[in-house]
């Protein structure tokens, strides 16, 4: 599992504290979203559609789930901030907030080894249900905590101080395109147990609040190549990782299906005046234009969400050119976008 350094939820009894531990969150949250899109844009039109679907589930939720945390930042008078060079990690890299010995999460075409590896490793809650924890590190890691570890001191810290911290402006909430208001101490604990559920389920259970797999196990459906769905032989005394099974319908994985996109890529890699750099640019500039949409969003200017979602649309247009297209002449790889922070393109 994700094991993230307990510095990023110290002086959680301070509202200075809160309000850097739920920057932490939206930057965690954030951090998810270049590894997963590079996967699912590196799947060619026309194959692994249900993978497809699943990862597209994923990626949407993490977006809301980036979005509560803005709000309860907001809620309790804080202020996001989403437009800086330093919001996008570094891949191949650790996660923000993380332990730098421990998971190291690539910009990588999709594959069932990245699906397990990686993906189900930032996933995987404290006790996943159904089969074996898989670690990335061995021994004992000391002073560490777990996402869901993570959430909940946020949410013990709000509950010691009641609503004396819900001063914030509510015109600053978002509640557009599904996502929540945060505006007291019921809707933020409310955000919390949302975020936390979609992303690990319970500890009974591995569906979230709306009845659907949690994302580890969305991912797990994947990797085992099944729909995950209720156990038949369930009696009342069966212990809860024995209520689900992964034999439900087939989901196939092609590998033909996906582009031989480079992994990590930069813009560097690519020469000068070449199309993939070209290409490229343009991507890092719209994504970097979809932070700027957002942080304008949850900064007083609720209707560039709209702007936002338009620019992720483009996004994902341009990565089907981009991974079609090769890397350089004689290079058997193609190219992959680079989700670099880039505010003002290059004159070409």
């Amino acid at each position: 599992m994700l094991l993230l350094k307990t510095s990023v939820a110290t002086g959680l009894d301070t509202l200075a504290g809160m309000h850097q531990a739920l920057q932490s969150a939206i930057k965690l949250e954030h951090s998810t979203i270049p590894p997963y899109l590079y996967a699912l844009y590196s799947l060619k039109p026309g194959y692994n559609e249900e993978i497809r679907q699943l990862i597209h589930s994923i990626v949407s939720e993490e977006m809301l789930h980036m979005s509560l945390a803005c709000n309860i930042l907001n809620a309790i008078g804080g202020q996001p901030n989403i437009d800086s060079p330093g919001f996008i990690p570094t891949y191949p890299g650790p996660l923000p907030g993380t332990v730098e010995h421990g998971l190291i999460v690539p910009l990588k075409p999709f594959s069932l080894e990245l699906l397990s590896s990686v993906f189900m490793v930032i996933e995987e809650p404290e006790n996943p249900l159904h089969f074996p924890q898989q670690r990335l590190m061995s021994g004992e890691v000391p002073e560490t905590r777990t996402i869901g570890q993570f959430y909940d001191a946020i949410k013990q810290a709000l509950l010691a101080h009641g609503k004396d911290w819900f001063t914030g402006n509510p015109d600053l909430q978002v509640s557009s395109w599904g996502i929540p208001a945060v505006t007291d101490l019921t809707s933020a604990l409310a955000a919390i147990d949302l975020i936390v559920e979609q992303g690990e389920g319970t500890k009974d259970s591995p569906l979230d609040p709306e009845d659907e797999p949690a994302h580890y196990y969305r991912f797990a459906e994947i990797y085992y190549g099944h729909q995950l769905r209720p156990n038949p032989n369930v009696q009342p005394d069966t212990p809860p990782n024995q209520k689900y099974i992964y034999d439900g319908p087939v989901i196939p994985f092609d590998p033909a299906g996906v582009w031989p996109a480079l992994t990590n890529p930069r813009l560097q890699d690519y020469a000068p005046g070449s199309i993939p750099l070209y290409a490229c640019q343009n991507f890092s500039y719209t994504y970097t234009g979809v932070l700027k949409a957002l942080h304008k969003t949850f900064n007083g200017q609720p209707d560039y969400l709209r702007t936002a979602i338009g620019l992720m649309e483009s996004l994902k247009a341009q990565a089907q050119i981009i991974m079609a297209t090769p890397a350089a002449l004689g290079v058997s790889a193609n190219a992959g976008p680079t989700f670099e922070y880039l505010p003002v393109l290059p004159v070409q």
